[in-house]
């Protein structure tokens, strides 16, 4: 990736999370059993998106969609797998391109997952503020659109200004005190000037980050007004039921995400840095399909529905 004649860096040394053997075997299972239940449950959401057709409907089409989307995240990035080897090894080294893939993929993932969450802010606008025309307006093209929109600005988005930060030379140290490669330690590393790919990274990220949560707060503050004005306790519990699965997700991944990317990064201790990259990218991909499923009424009918069609395959 780095093709310049003054680095001398062919490989990072991620330190991850400080403790003996013993604490390195608990956090190995730890994080196992994380992985384990977020590709299940995830894939189990996609399974059923998929399978039943009461669910072929936009907004189960997005959370199908967001699912797969956060089984990518934590599987080829956030990165459970090469964090689960670092455990267990005492070398815990990547080479430098699986670096820069793992820091270009943990973007464009994070970012992906930034305008599918204002996607479905605007479905759920249409769904409560303008139930008459929803159907008209959020058809099967228009959604079909929209994921591919956000997948497509997603893996766009950051694709310039990491190509030339791998550009940048790398004289040494190679050590990362973190358990990914994220920007701020890998701009540490860098032994040659950076100010503008640095201020143009934090630039495009921010702009990211502000531009989708002020589209989401202004999407909900339209949607709690048109729920205020229903005029049965039932209905607006219903409404409120509807968006709420998708506000703790928004309020988990914006909160921490706006710590890390928006505020100054240098007031955030190493290890507080560590505790918020955990929690929007290990803990918000674990409590998905617990939010999903256990708020909404067709998606827990379509679960149980997967699980019979196993345990009746199985049987047979």
């Amino acid at each position: 990736m780095n093709n310049s004649m003054t680095s001398t860096v062919t490989e990072f040394v991620l330190l991850g999370f400080p403790g003996g053997q013993e604490m390195q075997i608990f956090l190995f299972s730890l994080f196992l059993g994380a992985y384990l239940f977020t590709t299940l449950g995830n894939g189990t959401i996609v399974c059923a998106v998929r399978q039943d057709q009461r669910l072929h409907t936009p907004m189960y089409i997005l959370l199908g969609n967001f699912a797969f989307l956060e089984i990518w995240y934590i599987t080829s990035t956030v990165p459970i797998p090469k964090m689960l080897v670092n455990f267990l090894s005492k070398t815990k080294t990547i080479s430098f391109s699986g670096c820069f893939t793992q820091f270009y993929f943990f973007f464009s993932l994070g970012t992906t997952e930034c305008f599918f969450l204002c996607v479905m802010a605007y479905d759920r606008y249409l769904a409560i503020c303008r139930p008459l025309h929803y159907p008209s307006i959020m058809t099967g093209k228009l959604c079909g659109t929209l994921v591919s929109l956000c997948w497509l600005i997603g893996f766009l988005g950051h694709l310039v200004p990491i190509f030339f930060i791998s550009q940048l030379p790398f004289c040494g140290p190679n050590i990362i005190d973190h358990f990914l490669c994220d920007v701020d330690p890998l701009m540490t590393l860098s032994c040659g000037p950076k100010p503008i790919i640095e201020h143009v990274f934090h630039s495009v990220s921010s702009l990211c980050i502000v531009l989708t949560i002020f589209y989401i707060l202004g999407s909900y503050t339209l949607v709690f007004r048109a729920v205020l004005q229903v005029p049965s306790s039932a209905g607006r519990r219903k409404a409120f039921s509807t968006c709420g699965s998708h506000l703790v997700v928004v309020s988990l991944f914006y909160g921490t995400i706006m710590v890390m990317y928006v505020t100054p990064t240098s007031s955030n201790s190493i290890t507080m840095q560590k505790i918020i990259t955990l929690i929007y990218s290990v803990v918000t991909p674990v409590l998905n399909p617990i939010i999903y499923s256990l708020r909404n009424k067709d998606m827990k009918g379509a679960l149980h529905h997967v699980f019979c069609g196993m345990r009746i395959a199985q049987s047979s």
